[in-house]
């Protein structure tokens, strides 16, 4: 019997389908499991369940051993693997794609509402018992038809969050590394496009696109600044693909007019850092 072990909370029916066949030790925490404790726990493990918290390094595959055959990534990407590690110790490394396209859509386009109909704000105004007044402008918001999503990365989620923009009479332009199949291109009515036109011409910028080296601060002050001052920036792909720093200063500034963030860098983030402090 193959011994597994899952580094965090996954749901217990994929538990129980688990260890009808292996034995298998489960981080049963709700809170991440710490690093010495999950070296201790890999050492013999057979395969690794891992979470995109726990970083599946040399470090961590020599802990489990040469007996390791693989890892199952429980994420869409797998930035948390060093891939090259698992393949000069042959160790196979999965991830589950596909599996979020439509919830991470969801929360892609729910951002993009709370962003646009300053839905956010006026939430916080009624939790912290504020007085207001009706009034013409008060918390008026930004409409979307005839508006331009720009989609950076279009993938699954991507081309299903620009369905959603489509259904509130949105225009979509995206960036990818390779075009989409002309039929979903016609479906959606999009254009292809340069990074440096779908940030001029996006009155949305949303982001979709996979974490690596050429992505790593994506966005930052260049790109903000090339953005319209009535735009908006959503990200619901990974953290560090937008340079913190450089939004707080832009929102401040007015160079852009506001951000829907589901993913921070390092999270749960530096919660002391302005962008984040601000909104508490």
């Amino acid at each position: 019997m193959s011994r597994v072990v899952v580094t965090g909370r996954v749901p217990d029916a994929a538990i129980e389908k688990l260890r009808a066949e292996h034995e298998v030790d489960a981080w049963p925490g709700p809170e991440s499991i710490g690093r010495e404790e999950l070296l201790r726990r890999v050492a013999g493990a057979d395969a690794i369940v891992a979470l995109l918290t726990e970083r599946v390094d040399g470090e961590l595959l020599d802990a489990a051993g040469a007996q390791l055959k693989v890892v199952a990534n429980v994420a869409v990407g797998y930035d948390n693997i060093d891939v090259a590690a698992c393949r000069a110790r042959g160790v196979v490394a999965t991830n589950t794609p596909g599996v979020l396209t439509e919830a991470t859509a969801d929360i892609a386009f729910g951002l993009l509402l709370m962003a646009t109909r300053r839905l956010g704000e006026g939430e916080r105004l009624i939790r912290a018992g504020q007085a207001w007044k009706w009034g013409m402008f008060f918390l008026l918001g930004s409409g979307l038809q005839g508006k331009t999503l720009g989609v950076v990365g279009m993938g699954g989620i991507g081309q299903a969050t620009a369905r959603r923009a489509k259904a509130f009479g949105m225009d979509v332009v995206y960036q990818s590394r390779s075009e989409i199949h002309p039929d979903v291109a016609a479906e959606l009515g999009a254009r292809r496009v340069e990074l440096d036109e779908l940030l001029a011409v996006s009155d949305v910028v949303s982001l979709h696109c996979p974490y690596g080296p050429a992505t790593h601060h994506l966005i930052g002050a260049e790109q903000l600044t090339a953005m319209k001052s009535s735009a908006y920036l959503v990200n619901t792909a990974r953290g560090p693909t937008v340079d913190l720093d450089a939004l707080e200063t832009a929102l401040r500034n007015g160079t852009v007019a506001g951000a829907g963030l589901d993913v921070l860098p390092n999270e749960p983030g530096d919660l002391d850092h302005p962008l984040l402090a601000a909104w508490r």
